[in-house]
Parts: structure tokens; sequence; C-alpha cells
């Protein structure tokens, strides 16, 4: 009888199996070699000048601080797995495991398990006593990262969406997303969109106008109006530095400015440049004087009308409130008819997370990240980033680079991710005498051209929007600005954040926000006394502004943008938002 000599069906296709998961794992090996390979020189390099900058520990010290957190937390480890149903009512809210196949029994032990031992983690924090509060609170906040980063959602062999994915595809997902993962690494920063989704002057800051005006701190940005009469009173809107200005322009269906201009506004926005060497020098003053005063005088002799109407986002409503101060000061509070602030503060005694990196130890770290005297934007976007570490970083973990999903095409992410750089010396002493000493709050502990800063001169009528889930700027902070002020305000709470609170179109029938007319003297008051409205707060606000606008003029001449004396140097949005 004659030999089979073939090789069994069932052979080939293990053996095919083998070749194919050996070639996954070939590639994978590969791009991490080349990987490695790109930056061993580098970290040769730098290893010594690292090193040397690292601040030194004493043990005992180390020891001190610590030794509590870990003696409670060993201590309940071993009660960890009979509380686990403790949790049962946040794993039912948790949107990472939604999916139901974490239902199934062993990954419903695993997420189980994870959520005891993460709440005994916290808390052991909550149950050490002797610490000096701050420390207490960033203990609390890198527990919480700790406990995000090991969510068993964010590996691979623990998650079964995850497993799926790779069977589905064969392992490919773990290759796309191991390059993913290099080219964020080497780009230094986690991408949340993908590159080609939006472009700035395509289909982002599309409002139709024109730069009318060029510093080296800032752009002019007039809009063309789209009604045939404007409000007499000019705005202008003054984004933080910090970020780019299209956050109030993105797609034409959520942007403020073409929503604005549609009222009947004639609007003007500053789009601020991205800090180089030739910014090292900038401080808040600068801001202040040679960028927001300078733009109120140019449209007040641009257009030949006695006052404007502004609006400061977030660190430039902290400069607007600033300038009030000085204008006040100078006796030329009447240039401005009314300033809006989104989500601002002026006392920063509450001001939520952030002031956990405020310290010595952080405050000597911006300087050495420095380069020729402005700091990287990719730094201070890691540090919002962790703010929101379970949405804006290990989200992306998962769907970049276990799944290797699709990016999704969001607008508001790829403004989040366009980063823009910061004079470090301006970003060292914000820090220090904002968040750290507090120093706006106190009549004269700062100045402005050599002009003490107090900010109960300012009679400005003011309307103060803050949102209610704000991480950023927390409601409280916010609403302390109310404090301070002495002249007409309206307080608005917006629901939602930083961003989407006040990124809230009215066609969008999203959200709501609180108004109270009856007076309080603390957020909690305002908010048990408030009345509730759904939807967009936008025509609240044109509302109030409209009453100190003094009637419309026809829009022609110089309200058309390049029309009168300063002429178009080019197209909206403009350069200073494409440079990095």
């Amino acid at each position: 009888m004659a030999e089979d000599s073939g090789t069994p069906p069932n052979t080939s296709a293990m053996l095919d199996e083998i070749a194919h998961w050996t070639g996954i794992i070939g590639q994978m090996q590969q791009l991490l070699m080349e990987h490695g390979a790109s930056v061993a020189l580098k970290m040769a390099d730098d290893a010594a000048e690292a090193a040397a900058k690292v601040p030194t520990m004493e043990p005992a010290d180390l020891m001190a601080a610590h030794s509590a957190w870990w003696k409670e937390a060993l201590s309940t480890w071993q009660s960890v797995i009979p509380t686990a149903s403790d949790g049962a009512a946040a794993l039912a809210k948790d949107r990472r495991f939604a999916d139901a196949r974490w239902q199934e029994p062993l990954f419903d032990m695993i997420r189980q398990s994870y959520a005891a031992i993460a709440g005994q983690l916290l808390q052991g924090v909550e149950a050490i006593e002797g610490v000096d509060p701050k420390m207490k609170d960033q203990m609390r906040f890198a527990t919480q990262s700790f406990v995000e980063a090991m969510s068993p959602a964010n590996f691979a062999l623990t998650n079964p969406a995850v497993l799926e994915r790779i069977f589905e595809t064969r392992g490919v997902n773990l290759v796309t997303g191991l390059e993913r993962m290099l080219e964020d690494l080497g780009r230094g920063q986690i991408r949340h969109v993908g590159d080609d989704a939006f472009e700035v002057g395509r289909n982002l800051a599309v409002t139709p106008g024109k730069v009318i005006k060029e510093t080296p701190l800032y752009q002019l940005i007039h809009y063309a109006p789209t009604t045939p009469n404007v409000q007499a009173t000019p705005l202008i809107v003054f984004p933080p530095w910090i970020n780019r200005f299209y956050i109030l322009d993105l797609t034409p269906q959520k942007s403020f400015v073409r929503w604005a201009v549609d009222q009947g506004l004639s609007v003007f926005i500053v789009s601020w440049k991205s800090a180089d060497a030739s910014l090292a020098g900038t401080t808040m003053g600068d801001y202040v004087l040679q960028g927001q005063r300078d733009a109120i005088d140019t449209v007040r002799d641009l257009l030949g009308v006695p006052s404007v109407h502004v609006i400061g986002y977030c660190v430039a409503g902290t400069a607007l409130a600033m300038l009030l101060a000085w204008l006040a000061a100078q006796g030329e509070a009447d240039k401005v008819a009314s300033a809006t602030f989104f989500t601002a503060q002026v006392d920063f005694a509450e001001a939520g997370d952030l002031t956990l990196f405020v310290d010595d130890a952080q405050l000597s770290m911006i300087e050495q990240l420095a380069t020729d005297g402005y700091l990287d934007g990719r730094y201070m976007a890691a540090t919002f980033n962790l703010l929101r570490g379970r949405d804006l970083i290990w989200n992306y973990v998962v769907s970049n680079y276990l799944m290797a999903q699709d990016y999704a095409p969001f607008d508001l992410l790829h403004w989040n991710g366009d980063v823009t750089n910061l004079p470090a010396e301006w970003h060292r002493r914000y820090l220090a005498d904002f968040y750290r000493d507090n120093l706006l709050v106190k009549p004269g502990a700062l100045t402005v051209g050599d002009v003490p800063i107090d900010l109960t001169k300012v009679s400005t009528p003011s309307y103060i929007q803050a949102g209610r889930e704000d991480h950023i700027a927390p409601p409280e902070s916010v609403w302390k600005l109310t404090h301070y002020f002495t002249g007409p305000l309206r307080f608005v709470l917006a629901g939602s954040g930083h961003i989407a609170g006040v990124v809230n179109p009215p066609a969008a029938n999203k959200y709501q926000y609180w108004t109270n007319d009856t007076g309080a003297e603390t957020l909690a008051e305002f908010v048990a006394g408030a009345t509730e409205h759904r939807g967009s707060w936008w025509p609240d606000w044109l509302a109030w502004i409209s009453e100190r606008s003094g009637g419309e003029v026809p829009a022609k001449k110089a309200r058309i943008p390049g029309k009168g004396k300063l002429k178009a140097i080019e197209d909206a949005p403009g350069r200073y938002v494409k440079m990095r």
C-alpha cells in the first residue's frame, strides 16, 4: 500500500495559521525595532542631561509621604473581592464597560474585581490623616489617574471587545494600532481625529472676513456682515492664547462667530500668534495692553464709535478683567459698553484640579522645558488631557491603538489637538501669581503698565457665563467674579463644561442653562432659586447686549471688512492661526 506523501489538511491549515500569526508578530517586532533605533542615539545623548535635571529626594521624606497610603491600601487588599458588589451601581453607569460582552462570567469577574480594587485604593487615600490638604489632593488625583490607567478595558487580553477584534481582523488591528502609537510617540501627542478630516480655512474657520491689522502679538479679523443693518456698538472677541481662536468659528453649524454675524453684530476677533523666540519676553501686561487695549482702540477708531462690546474666554477673560480695572484707573472705562466672560476666573482659590500642577517643582520643570523662551504647546495639551484622562487619553488608547478603529471626524477634538506655544515667562508667572498666590484679587498686588490693578473699581456691565461641569474653570470659581465687580451683572450657568458649555448653538437644541434674577450671595443660592431654560444661552446673551448697543446703523463703508481706513491684509482666518 503506497504511503500518503501529502500533508494532512488540518496540519496544513495549522501551519498557515502559525505562519500568519508569526508574520503579525514579526511586523510588530520590526516596527518596535525601527522605532527603538530611531530614538536610541537621542536617548544616549540626553541621558546625562536629564539625570542632572531630576530633583533629588531624600528616602526618609519619600517614606513619610507615602507609607500611610500604602499601609492603608495593603491592609484592605484581602477584603477586595467580598466588597466587589459595592461598585455595582457605578459599574452600571461606566461607559468603559457598556459592551454586553463585559457581562460574560469571566469578564464580569474582571470588571467587578477592578471596581473593588479601585474603590479600595481611593478609599485608602481618603483615610489618610495628618497630610497637608494640597498633598492629599495630589495623592487623590494621582491615585485616580493610576486607577483609570489600570482599567482592564485598556489592555488587549482583558477587554473582550479587543479580543474579538483581534480574531476578526486576524491581528491586523494590533499592527495598525502599533503603527499609530509609534507615530503619535514621534509627534509627542495623541491623535483624536485623522489628519485629513479637517483643515483651517477649508472646513473650519470659514466665516467670511478679512485680516485688517497685524502686530507681532496678534492679527485682527473683521467679519463680513450678512444683514443690511448692524448694531451700532461692535463686538470684539478675545479667545484664549493657549488655544486657537477658531474654537468660536468651528464648522458653520457650530460657529459662534457666524451666528453672531447673522444676528446683526459687527464682529471682530483676535487671532493670537503662537509663541516663538520673538515673544520670549511677553508678559500678561503685554496681552492686556498691546493686545486687548490696542484692539479696542483700533476698532473704535476704525468705526468712529465711542465704545465696544468685548468677550474674554478663559485666560483672555482673566486678562480682560485686568484691562477693565486698568481702564477704570485711567478714567477710560467708557471705552467698553459691556464685557462678557466665558468660563473666566479672577479668584483662583477654588480653581480646580489645575492647582495640583502648581508648586515649586512644577514651576522649575517649566523652566527646564522652555526652548528659546517659549513653551511647547504639547505640554499644556497633555496637562489638560490628563485632567480628563479617561475620556481624552485611555478612551483613545483603546479605540486608536487596540481596536484600530477609523478616526471619528470630530471638529472640536481636531481643535483640541491644534496646540499653540506659550511664552515661558508668561506661563510661569501666570501659574505663580494667579493659581499659586491668587494675587489678582488683592488690590494693588499686580500692576499693568505700572498701574495697580483693583477689580473692585470695575463697574462695567458684565455678563458672566460658567459651565456646570467645567473641570478647568469650575463654576464655583467663575462665580467669584461677582464678588468683585460693582456694575450691573448677569450670571448664567450653562449645562456641560469648558468647551461644550460655550459652543452650544441654538439650532442644536442641546443642554440647558439657568438664570436667577432675584440675586444670590453664593452659587448654591443661585442654583437653589434658578430657573432652568432648555437649549442654548446664546439668545439670552444677545438680548442682554442688544439693550446696550445704541440701535442700528447701515452695514456699509467701514462696516465692510477692508473698506475703511484699515485695508484688507489677507482673507480670514489669516496666517497666524496656521503657524506652529
